[in-house]
């Protein structure tokens, strides 16, 4: 069977290809017939006392000169379009784990392409999310490896072997190393009895309310509760107990079909699980060829619970928080003690979701059932500048409570939630009672677009998602009624719009916030500091032409909750992903992910460019988040 080529090939650039976009609305005519940047921001509403919205009233001092700066600990960068890391005057940086590194001194040394004996103990491909955990006196962090680059990973063949598959099954998934300071920085404590790999076959325990499901037993499972392994892990949280969450994201493109005449089951079309898979696992694994196993996607898209000071504890998915294409995890606590879990679809039209426990969290009590017992709701956004959290029980959608939890794109639809511009990263403030959701873009916003659900899509003045063609993206803000992020009911606003001040016209060049010294496109990561700084890491367009002048390399950026400021940070290396972020125990050191970089980065010379953490820090010790 001749396979699709994906070896270069991003998972948006994949789902594209196999599920092509509609026609949309030319970007020329868009813009020329687009609000004006006043009318857009004209449209939203004041929130909370004294606030403004994001006009200049919102800002502090002049943000419209080229690297101006007020509140923040360092002097913003410009951006850069070559092959290595930038980081700020007076700030350092240096790798802690690539792409093949050994977790243990028995693993073989890096070599591409070397095959399968020993790719589950070296860490793994494509870093994303990550949280760095406290274990006794040692420092931990559990790292997410979303997906591979068959050209990359294993030798060019037109079909992959058995034995190519079982690489790319162990290159992606989780890793869990102890990391420890020397004088040249972090490194990887090769052999810690805490370092663990994670993958596609590592055993998981199935929990919540569709564990023991029809939909989710199999041959090898016909009790529905026991899966191997998890897939596309994107994004990630940390629960208030001192665990992981790990999410999985583009789950359906590991599953395809031996009989391209099947009829695919109810269901998989809202999904995007179709005849072709990107790594061919079906040619070699009944499990995931929907000819054989057509149960077997309807236990992934959940989010993963996995102990990091306990190397022999066994995974937990968690289908009370839902199914779909998990981007990350951000749990809080409402103020009668329950907690709250934020979370985005990353898939243009998709929702944005929220999960409430029914138990309360007492520090240092039994955490059971407080993600297995709980409602889920879906973000429903008014032109006023007011929402509410749609409940989704089996009254509501007229689905039961486990089919809520197994299609819950479809629960989400039947109560009339919001679409939304490809829903990404939630962070929630740690300062102020409000969180936010980074909106990436959505080049399909266009009049007449729906999501595969068929609930219309297309851009919405007034609404969270005004443009249509959305290049840039933008960040949503909302605060629970009464500070409360228990509460039914949120105001909300744009923190920014991204966008080009320099070629874009009306809204597409951005809100007032963003400059010609700190323009960016589709904010992807983002995570609140312990003062409350936004960081805001972008996966977006770096050609560097068109649209896109001007903005350089993916970044990270740093925005102020209050002014709007935003400033960049960091650059990360030509044809990188910046993604990932969490800080050591002090807050001195921050680690940094870089995913699919180009050239021979981190290495120079002949190598191959390796996917990466990074530590970066103050020169003068001070803490840096």
């Amino acid at each position: 069977m001749k396979r699709i080529d994906t070896s270069d090939m991003s998972w948006d650039d994949w789902d594209a290809q196999v599920r092509p976009e509609p026609e949309v609305t030319d970007f020329d005519r868009v813009v020329e017939t687009a609000m004006t940047r006043r009318a857009v921001l004209g449209s939203l509403v004041a929130l909370g006392s004294g606030a403004a919205v994001m006009g200049t009233a919102m800002l502090k001092g002049t943000t419209a000169h080229a690297y101006g700066q007020s509140d923040f600990p360092f002097e913003p960068i410009p951006a850069f379009t070559d092959n290595t890391i930038h980081v700020p005057e007076g700030y350092t940086w240096r790798p802690v784990a690539r792409w093949g590194d050994k977790l243990f001194s028995d693993a073989p040394e890096f070599d591409n392409g070397h095959g399968a004996e020993g790719s589950d103990r070296i860490f793994g491909e494509n870093t994303d999310g990550m949280e760095l955990y406290r274990v006794g006196d040692a420092e931990v962090i559990a790292v997410n490896h979303e997906y591979v680059n068959p050209a990359l990973n294993i030798p060019e063949r037109e079909t992959p072997t058995e034995e190519d598959v079982m690489t790319l099954m162990n290159l992606q998934g989780v890793t869990v190393m102890e990391v420890a300071r020397g004088e040249e920085g972090y490194d990887v404590v090769v052999d810690s009895p805490l370092n663990r790999r994670i993958h596609h076959n590592t055993p998981m325990r199935i929990s919540g309310p569709a564990a023991g499901h029809a939909l989710l037993q199999t041959s090898a499972d016909p009790s529905g509760t026991e899966v191997l392994g998890t897939l596309n892990n994107c994004g990630s949280g940390r629960t208030l107990w001192g665990t992981y969450l790990t999410c999985e994201e583009n789950f359906n493109g590991y599953f395809g079909s031996t009989d391209a005449e099947l009829e695919l089951p109810e269901g998989f079309a809202r999904y995007g699980i179709q005849h072709d898979s990107r790594y061919a696992y079906e040619l070699y694994h009944p499990r995931y060829d929907i000819a054989q196993e057509p149960n077997e996607a309807h236990r992934f898209g959940y989010i993963v619970e996995i102990d990091p000071a306990d190397p022999e504890s066994q995974p937990v998915k968690r289908t009370a928080l839902g199914r779909f294409k998990h981007e990350n995890a951000a749990m809080t606590l409402a103020e009668d003690g329950r907690v709250v879990v934020y979370m985005g679809d990353d898939e243009r039209g998709e929702f944005m979701y929220k999960y409430v426990s029914n138990g309360t969290y007492v520090e240092g009590g039994p955490t059971d059932g407080l993600l297995d017992d709980g409602t889920l709701y879906a973000a429903s956004f008014n032109e006023d500048g007011t929402g509410s959290w749609l409940a989704l029980t089996p009254d509501t959608t007229a689905m039961d409570t486990a089919m809520i939890c197994i299609h819950t794109r479809q629960a989400a639809s039947s109560v009339g939630a919001t679409t939304m511009d490809r829903p990404e990263w939630v962070a929630v403030s740690t300062t102020l009672p409000e969180a936010y959701c980074c909106l990436t873009n959505n080049s399909r916003r266009a009049e007449g677009f729906t999501n595969a659900g068929g609930d219309l899509a297309e851009p919405a003045p007034g609404t969270p998602n005004p443009r249509g063609e959305n290049r840039y993206g933008q960040i949503v803000r909302w605060r629970p009624e009464g500070g409360d992020h228990g509460a039914d009911a949120f105001t909300w606003d744009l923190y920014v719009m991204a966008g080009n001040p320099v070629v874009g016209l009306g809204s597409y060049a951005g809100s007032d916030n963003v400059t010609e010294g700190n323009m960016f496109n589709s904010p992807d990561g983002m995570q609140v500091d312990s003062n409350g700084l936004i960081w805001i890491q972008t996966d977006g367009d770096d050609s560097n032409e068109g649209p896109y002048s001007g903005m350089g390399n993916n970044q990270m950026l740093v925005g102020h909750p209050e002014t709007g400021e935003i400033a960049r940070f960091l650059t990360g290396p030509s044809g990188s992903e910046v993604t990932g972020l969490t800080w050591n125990s002090d807050r001195t050191v921050a680690f940094v992910g870089i995913q699919h970089p180009g050239g021979t980065w981190p290495d120079g010379g002949d190598s191959l460019p390796r996917s990466s953490v990074i530590a970066v820090w103050r020169e003068d010790g001070a803490a840096i988040g």
